[in-house]
């Protein structure tokens, strides 16, 4: 197997982060950066091996989603998406995975997710059998991507919490109306919010029903996973206040880091724990961008400076994909 985390450090090192100030300002990821994950082959990562992918364990895994987040966090955002469908497919006997799967892999085709409305009770994203298919109606109120993927993961809870996955066609229409978000940062996410009023998905788009209990549990792994982009933001202060002459702040940054991934590891066979790890993970990214900007000095203030881009996707990454817990587990750390 290559050494896909080298090849993600490249990437970061030399692509996403020397561009990832006018990302910012210009709140748009250019497609040449996602061409380059796909032609790097970071589109089938974790994807099996006899489906065109690598197959990679975790430790690897983890090590290029936090790499890719430290390199410009839009772009890593907006890429992890894609990776939610890859697997509901690679471990599906749907019809869908034929059409969809091996492009998917190569990255010829991209997609994105929403099926965080089913998880919350009631449910934002709910769904009902109709005559040929399911009607979905409600709310996505954070779907990434928007006019870059070419298709979407659409889940939605039935009255009886089964949770329907469907594989659509992204585009505004009868049903389905599309609300873009102005964010604090991350904004080359490409970030909207999805309305739905009797949103039609035909019987063949389905991919699976499965009882809600089943749903989130296998949405561990995907958890563990959100915690590498903190982590990722993390380690490129750390990088950057070690240019600045850090050297022991930076090594007491990375201990905690190292410890916060043991952590991390650790609740994917404990998944209570997860909450309090990844809310660790979300504290340190905060403090270390903080950090950077201290040590910056007030050149940090500028517009297109590091350090102030850096302190405003460690706030988007308190909140982004998180639940209550982790909210919880924020605020009881802000009390020590």
């Amino acid at each position: 197997m290559p050494n896909l985390v080298a090849r993600a450090r490249a990437l970061a090192d030399d692509v996403l982060f020397p561009a990832a100030a006018e990302v910012d300002r210009r709140g748009e990821v250019p497609l040449s950066h996602f061409d380059a994950l796909a032609e790097a082959g970071l589109y089938g990562v974790a994807a099996p091996v006899d489906t065109g992918g690598f197959g990679a364990g975790l430790s690897e895994l983890v090590g290029v989603v936090e790499t890719l987040a430290g390199g410009c966090l839009s772009t890593a955002f907006t890429w992890l998406q894609h990776h939610g469908l890859v697997a509901a497919l690679a471990g599906s006997a749907s019809a869908l995975r034929e059409a969809y799967l091996a492009d998917l892999v190569k990255g010829a085709v991209r997609a994105s997710v929403a099926y965080g409305g089913v998880i919350p009770t009631p449910p934002r994203t709910r769904a009902r059998r109709v005559a040929g298919g399911w009607r979905f109606d409600g709310e996505a109120p954070f779907v990434s991507g928007w006019g870059s993927t070419d298709v979407l993961m659409l889940a939605g809870r039935t009255p009886d919490d089964t949770v329907v996955s469907t594989v659509v066609v992204p585009a505004a229409g009868p049903g389905l109306d599309v609300t873009p978000l102005r964010l604090m940062a991350v904004q080359g996410s490409a970030t909207v919010r999805l309305g739905f009023d009797g949103y039609f998905v035909p019987s063949e788009r389905v991919l699976s029903e499965i009882p809600r209990a089943e749903f989130v549990a296998g949405r561990t792994l995907a958890t563990r996973l959100n915690g590498c982009a903190p982590l990722g933001l993390a380690e490129r202060c750390a990088r950057l206040l070690d240019d600045l002459g850090r050297a022991e702040l930076t090594a007491s940054l990375r201990a905690e880091q190292a410890q916060i991934r043991v952590r991390l590891d650790a609740g994917l066979t404990d998944p209570p724990s997860l909450p309090a790890a990844r809310a660790a993970a979300a504290e340190l990214a905060y403090r270390s961008a903080g950090a950077l900007t201290a040590a910056t000095g007030s050149r940090a203030v500028l517009a297109g400076e590091h350090a102030g881009r850096l302190v405003r996707e460690a706030t988007f990454l308190l909140v982004a994909a998180s639940r209550p817990a982790i909210r919880d587990g924020l605020l009881e750390l802000a009390r020590r």
